[in-house]
């Protein structure tokens, strides 16, 4: 499922969504707080950014140096503050570091749906914080952006994205095979879902 994204048509929830980022609010939830990605954040980013088991379904390759992570903060900058990037940074209370991301990838406004995304450091999996961190942007999108569906993909052998969206009650919409070039070769795209109405009958706040 590929969202469009036509610069000649920006209302409802992508006008909504572009011009909340340009001043990024922050968010809470039990053990995380959510909010702009800044500088600062550019040695704990790089600390996971380098490693192969991060990115190996992701789009992008891992980060070499820390300095190649601080020219990608630094155009995080720019990119908040014309609307054209949704992600918050994750701070994990317990110990003050920043762990990982989760945020919107891209969104439909003729459907009102939005797709998210979420990426976290190794050493902070198997606490269930990916599931709380999208629980959290899930409910922030349904109720300030008006969405009336969310979805999340993944490339397939991701079981651990798999099972995040499975514990946020979200189903299996389709499987588009070898639909995606990624470093080189056609990979197959799961595609999950959940509506509105689903998402606040099966996650209690």
């Amino acid at each position: 499922m590929f969202f469009k994204k036509n610069a000649e048509k920006e209302s409802g929830i992508t006008e909504k969504i572009r011009e909340t980022f340009k001043d990024t609010p922050t968010l809470e939830s039990d053990r995380l707080i959510y909010k702009r990605i800044v500088p600062e954040n550019a040695q704990d980013m790089f600390d996971y950014s380098k490693c192969e088991e991060v990115t190996r379904y992701l789009l992008w390759t891992p980060h070499v140096s820390l300095t190649q992570t601080e020219k990608y903060i630094k155009l995080l900058q720019k990119k908040y503050d014309n609307g054209s990037f949704w992600d918050f940074g994750l701070t994990y209370k317990e110990d003050g570091r920043f762990i990982g991301t989760c945020g919107i990838t891209s969104m439909d406004d003729d459907t009102r749906t939005i797709e998210i995304g979420y990426v976290l450091a190794p050493e902070y999996w198997g606490k269930e914080l990916a599931p709380e961190a999208a629980r959290t942007v899930m409910r922030y999108c349904f109720d300030t952006f008006g969405a009336e569906k969310i979805c999340g993909k993944f490339m397939e052998g991701n079981n651990g994205s798999m099972r995040v969206m499975t514990k946020l009650g979200m189903t299996l919409e389709g499987i588009y095979r070898k639909s995606m070039y990624v470093k080189g070769e056609y990979k197959t795209i799961h595609v999950y879902e959940i509506t509105k109405e689903r998402f606040f009958e099966v996650n209690k706040f």
